[in-house]
């Protein structure tokens, strides 16, 4: 019989043998193999702490903590402000070894140039705070269900992803790699939303229900503009991969447009005219004139008498158009 001190030597050793079997797998020399940057990469666990600061320096009644013991509004905002400077700078010194173009700077001058980017976004919270007021705002006249906008703020997912969209859009503005993609995916693992910090939003923009949502790279939308869950703002085709880099491949919302649960709109040379609604299911692969109205036609429905086994066709039903 073995005992427990043998046992715990044959496990050590096992386990011994396992590690050296995954190190000796890294010197293959594959891209998932780098370790060289292993501590040189951006940390995402830093990167969701500052987007959870910089909420609740944009919302500073609804995401505050027991951390917090400043009751002076204004020497509380000014430690967010002094922890998120400390910290994404830091981060956005490391992204920045991904720009070809700065690669060759030295170490303390990259350093200097991301303190400077970084007060640069931070100089842009109050821009950003006016686009997240009338998102509110447009998120709830469009929902009947909203109690009230403090209901928004703390629950509604749409106006979560829009907030951190609108953060990670500055810092893609500012060319910066890496960290504007992490704070996007951060809102997407959170609420099923996806929306890629390269896409142009305007004011108003409401997001409803949300779950599905994917608003791809290069696309353009106007202002007044509503969405419904599983809405796809995407590429009519990927088969290029890489060379589709710098092409245009998403679509653009004009102004008042409304694009209902599940319709795909996709390609790069599509518009959807202003006041157009786009209903459920559709798909969309052309340009839509102004003021137009897209249905899909439903699929013939057959009533079946199950005393009788007669069939019936409902006439009235032509098309599928509906909000929930």
């Amino acid at each position: 019989m073995i005992d427990d001190y043998e046992l715990k030597q044959n496990i050590q050793e096992k386990i011994k043998n396992v590690t050296n079997e995954i190190i000796a797998d890294y010197n293959q020399n594959r891209a998932i193999d780098n370790k060289d940057d292993m501590f040189h990469q951006p940390n995402r666990e830093i990167i969701f702490e500052c987007i959870r600061n910089l909420l609740r320096i944009i919302y500073p009644g609804f995401y505050q903590t027991s951390n917090y013991k400043v009751y002076n509004l204004q020497d509380l905002i000014s430690v967010l402000t002094e922890d998120v400077m400390f910290h994404l700078s830091k981060q956005i010194y490391i992204a920045m070894r991904y720009r070809h173009d700065i690669n060759s700077e030295e170490k303390e001058e990259l350093m200097i140039k991301a303190q400077e980017i970084t007060l640069r976004f931070l100089g842009k919270i109050p821009e950003i705070r006016s686009y997240l007021e009338e998102d509110l705002q447009a998120a709830f006249d469009g929902d009947p269900a909203a109690f009230n906008l403090d209901e928004i703020i703390i629950s509604y997912p749409g106006l979560f992803a829009i907030s951190i969209y609108r953060l990670a859009h500055e810092l893609y503005l500012l060319d910066i790699p890496l960290i504007p993609r992490v704070m996007t995916e951060y809102a997407h693992s959170r609420t099923g939303i996806d929306i890629h910090p390269g896409a142009t939003i305007g004011h108003h923009f409401f997001i409803d229900h949300g779950t599905g949502i994917v608003v791809g790279q290069s696309t353009v939308i106007g202002n007044n503009v509503k969405l419904y869950q599983g809405v796809t703002l995407g590429a009519l085709s990927t088969h290029g991969g890489q060379a589709l880099r710098n092409v245009r491949r998403h679509p653009t919302i004009e102004d008042d447009v409304t694009i209902y649960s599940n319709a795909s709109v996709l390609g790069g040379d599509t518009v959807i005219g202003k006041g157009s609604v786009i209903g459920g299911n559709a798909f969309v692969t052309k340009s839509i004139k102004p003021c137009t109205r897209v249905n899909v036609k439903i699929q013939e429905l057959q009533l079946t008498d199950v005393r009788s086994k007669s069939k019936t066709t409902d006439p009235k039903d032509e098309c599928w158009y509906y909000v929930i």
